[in-house]
């Protein structure tokens, strides 16, 4: 079994993020990283000293301060003054999942030859990496622009020595960490500060995380709607493939035939109905819970081109002789993506509420709200309030943030994403959608219960009865806070096969 994964050229996706992430792979630079990342800073120091021309960022000041000139014996000194002048961030610390992510996209994309770094700077992030030091990052702050500059700024602060870090599982200065561990500081060289500020890494680590959280509820949304289906004693017609063969949105094909899948064996599904039609929540299934499976793969495709760019400014161009200062750091295309995403992301849990309603309404021969004697118990009355909560903050949460922009920098920055606002709310929507689901759950499985003596499929018999050994039914009013949080910690140990994030 592979314990390394090198940085190189290769085309990085989200599932070998995955991957990366959840076999705790170490990182090394493979040969051709290393001999473009050195190769890249040769020719800059080259430039340098044939070159008394300025170059932004390089040896000018930054923003609207690009028309000043600073001296070549200012270089380094500019270098670390950007990067404590931009750490900035303040709110929430960036959970440790997500900073992770952002080094292994950081080193990636300083690995190209564009940035003019040292070896040495990218050597010392992969060492970050490798040893689980995390910087502390801050959630509020990045405009989604000039790249995401404050939460990289606390992201570079522990390469000289400022700032705070995790490390064995305790929050420390980076000077004790560097001390701990025999590593001297790092003296930053022009263009280092900017190549490790500017970049959309911030929200690109949001949205691939996301993504991995995304893929999988999408997956359980459909196993629980169908669990949902078997309790409210729904129909299989509406999942039948000639319906979708002539509609063939992919994702609304896939889910169908998943659907049909998931309860094939079923002597519930099977039965004789005396219903002739379900409502949309039921029957709409493929159509809704499809289009946001079209969405995560679209959202799959945007997030795959960036996090295999080059996204600092200027970039540097060595057999060209060229650097070109643009504008790869502003985060349009993730920004736009994230909010369609969080919509997505919404109406998955917008119609697993609506399933959860219909299953407490006493209908279709189901005592009202769930539970025996009702009345003197109110069963599961309540829990349908908490996912009605949530799905109207998601609602609100879905409101999009690049429709905003603000001007900074006295106007030479005067359009900006916001995709950073749009990846920390998105993230907040999935968070949701899972509370949503767990939710869910806890009334399909106690619905299905009252389908006995019949038999569901032996899939979700199977899920049913791994679910069991952490919920039990209810027989009468308890505290069902205690069920929410233990159906939330089920989804989230639950184990899907890899093929879900093919």
């Amino acid at each position: 079994m592979e314990t390394v994964h090198y940085i190189s050229s290769d085309l990085l996706s989200i599932e070998m993020i995955n991957e990366i992430i959840s076999q705790d792979l170490k990182l090394e630079l493979s040969e051709e990283a290393r001999a473009n990342i050195v190769k890249c800073r040769v020719y800059l120091d080259d430039k340098l000293k044939s070159n008394e021309n300025p170059i932004y960022g390089i040896n000018t000041g930054f923003g609207s301060l690009c028309n000043v000139k600073i001296s070549t014996e200012n270089l380094s000194k500019l270098q670390d003054n950007l990067v404590k002048s931009h750490a900035c961030g303040t709110g929430e610390e960036v959970p440790l999942e997500i900073v992770k992510i952002m080094l292994l996209l950081k080193i990636q994309s300083l690995s190209y030859g564009h940035s003019g770094v040292q070896l040495e700077t990218v050597e010392r992030l992969i060492a970050f990496y490798n040893h689980d030091i995390l910087p502390v990052i801050y959630t509020l702050g990045s405009l989604g622009a000039s790249g995401d500059l404050a939460p990289l700024a606390h992201l570079a602060l522990p390469l000289i020595g400022e700032g705070e870090v995790y490390k064995d599982g305790f929050r420390q200065p980076a000077y004790k960490m560097l001390e701990s561990m025999g590593w001297d500081l790092l003296t930053l060289k022009s263009k280092e500060g900017l190549a490790l500020l500017n970049g959309t890494q911030f929200m690109s680590a949001y949205g691939v995380y996301i993504l991995i959280k995304s893929t999988k509820l999408s997956y359980l949304a459909d196993v629980i709607g169908a669990i949902s289906l078997e309790g409210f004693d729904g129909r299989i017609e509406p999942f039948t493939d000639l319906i979708h063969l002539i509609r063939p949105h992919k994702g609304q094909v896939e889910t169908a035939q998943r659907m049909c899948d998931i309860l094939d064996g079923s002597e519930i599904i099977e039965q004789e109905k005396k219903h002739v039609q379900d409502p949309y929540s039921f029957r709409c299934i493929p159509q809704v819970h499809g289009a946001s499976k079209d969405t995560i793969g679209y959202v799959k495709k945007v997030f795959k081109t960036e996090i295999n760019s080059v996204t600092d400014n200027p970039n540097i161009f060595v057999g060209e002789d060229k650097i070109i200062s643009g504008g790869n750091f502003h985060g349009q295309p993730l920004a736009l993506a994230l909010d369609f995403l969080g919509i997505a992301l919404a109406e998955l849990g917008s119609i697993s509420e609506r399933r959860t309603y219909q299953l407490i309404s006493g209908l279709r021969d189901l005592p009202a709200f769930l539970v025996s004697d009702p009345g003197l118990n109110s069963g599961f009355m309540i829990p349908q309030y908490t996912a009605a909560s949530i799905v109207s903050q998601n609602k609100q949460l879905a409101t999009p943030s690049s429709i905003d922009s603000i001007v900074s920098s006295n106007g030479q920055e005067d359009h900006v994403s916001m995709g950073a606002n749009g990846a920390t709310k998105t993230l907040r929507i999935v968070d949701n959608l899972e509370r949503i689901l767990a939710i869910e759950l806890l009334n399909a499985s106690q619905a299905l219960e009252f389908r006995r003596p019949l038999k569901s499929s032996d899939f979700i018999e199977m899920f049913i009865k791994s679910y069991r050994d952490e919920v039990s039914f209810v027989s009468e009013d308890r505290i069902l806070h205690y069920d929410i949080e233990k159906s939330i910690d089920f989804l989230r140990s639950f184990q899907i096969d890899e093929e879900v994030f093919g």
